[in-house]
């Protein structure tokens, strides 16, 4: 049996280098950390116990959990990288940030982003950004809400309510305040 345990460990460790680049220490590490693991877990189940996995870690086994990296570091070129988790990516998704209990907006706040910062590589905010400026979105824009502004405005002067039913629902509907926290 120990046998295949050290044929899982491999196949894991073999798939997360595939995805993480890591150094030959680290990789033993790694290797090492995962086999205990499934040690622990086969153990677990011959005993019939309860395997606990909120112990903490062995004195001999060192942790190297997310990176510290600074937020500002974290949105590099071509990357970004999870202050919460070190997991690398080009965009960090609301969905990734569930696995840790986080909104986006939860994530910008605790870690001292704008609400407007993109939570996603430079060169993927650049070709995004490029690719709306060539199919005019700035200049549609711009000309919606000149649109928008002669319409309020025409609606003003003749003394009618604006002819945008959103606005006029919007406008109806009763705010909700916030509940303390």
């Amino acid at each position: 049996m120990t046998r295949k345990l050290v044929e899982i460990s491999a196949d894991i460790i073999q798939n997360q280098v595939s995805t993480t680049p890591m150094s030959p220490d680290e990789l033993v590490l790694s290797l090492q950390k995962v086999f205990r693991a499934l040690q622990d877990m086969q153990k677990s189940e011959t005993d019939g116990t309860v395997l606990d996995l909120a112990r903490p870690l062995e004195e001999g086994s060192e942790e190297s959990g997310p990176p510290q990296l600074s937020p500002r570091e974290s949105i590099q070129q071509d990357k970004i990288v999870c202050l919460e988790c070190g997991a690398e990516m080009r965009q960090l998704t609301a969905r990734h940030l569930v696995s840790h209990e986080l909104t986006p907006r939860e994530y910008r706040k605790k870690y001292g982003f704008t609400m407007r910062t993109p939570l996603s590589a430079k060169s993927l905010t650049k070709a995004r950004s490029k690719a709306a400026k060539k199919r005019g979105l700035p200049e549609k824009l711009v000309q919606f809400l000149e649109a928008k502004k002669q319409q309020k405005a025409a609606a003003v002067m003749e003394g009618s309510p604006a002819e945008d039913s959103l606005t006029d629902k919007a406008s109806k509907i009763p705010r909700r305040k916030k509940s303390a926290p």
